[in-house]
């Protein structure tokens, strides 16, 4: 008994963990840059992705890992120009009801400091749900559960600098407890744009939405909602 036991809650643990998942790599131009895996960051190589700790979700907006799922610096910055697109990876995913949002920080002349605090943050990408219900899979989500993968256009109008790009999946599977998966990447966009999210565009991360929000707090199997706009303000196309 107590080997089927310790057999079950094993299982339940590593199903847990299959479950959930983080942005593994990116490809930028053919290039692909490596992130890291599973519950071992320390042991990946050099990276642009700031370091995450493990493959858990976030289960509160106002937490403080909300940022950048608790990375912080990381060893290598990827050139890219503004107009190209930058796909993100997964090593796993399962979920399928939920959003996808893309987020840009300016981080000024320093990586070393930038911590991605203050109403800095703007979207440049997302998708909800196209089309009901909202038990279904026409999720954003869901299109991360069929190809691993998420491409995204930089604005070809951003202005050049360091900036880090933030890949996050909102999973709204369990009645009113979201999960949020967030990571983070340090980009120096190129080019010779000129734009500048203005302030409608500009939000803090952790407290870009409340705990009660209904875009977060949501039972998609009693709600009767026919469309869905994720958190956070509108996304700045340049």
């Amino acid at each position: 008994m107590l080997t089927s036991t310790v057999f079950s809650v094993a299982s339940l643990l590593i199903a847990q963990a299959s479950a959930h998942g983080a942005v593994t790599s990116y490809v930028i131009g053919g290039v692909t840059y490596p992130g890291y895996e599973g519950f071992s960051p320390a042991s990946s190589p050099p990276t642009i992705q700031r370091q995450w700790p493990n493959y858990n979700p976030i289960t509160s907006v106002s937490d403080p890992a909300m940022t950048c799922n608790g990375g912080t610096s990381a060893a290598l910055v990827a050139n890219i120009s503004a107009g190209a697109t930058i796909t993100a990876k997964w090593a796993q995913w399962t979920h399928q009801q939920g959003p996808v949002m893309v987020w840009m920080y300016a981080c000024g002349a320093s990586f070393s400091s930038c911590n991605g605090k203050g109403a800095g943050w703007f979207k440049i990408d997302q998708m909800g749900m196209t089309a009901p219900p909202l038990t279904g899979t026409s999720w954003g989500t869901a299109i991360v559960y069929s190809k691993l993968a998420w491409t995204s256009t930089i604005p070809k109008n951003l202005a050049p600098g360091n900036y880090l790009i933030r890949h996050e999946l909102l999973a709204l599977h369990q009645a009113n407890a979201p999960q949020f998966y967030p990571e983070c990447a340090q980009l120096h966009v190129t080019g010779s744009g000129t734009g500048v999210p203005s302030g409608a565009y500009l939000t803090a991360i952790p407290a870009y939405a409340t705990a009660t929000n209904p875009s977060v707090d949501i039972d998609i199997y009693s709600s009767t909602a026919t469309t869905y706009t994720p958190p956070g303000p509108a996304v700045w196309t340049g």
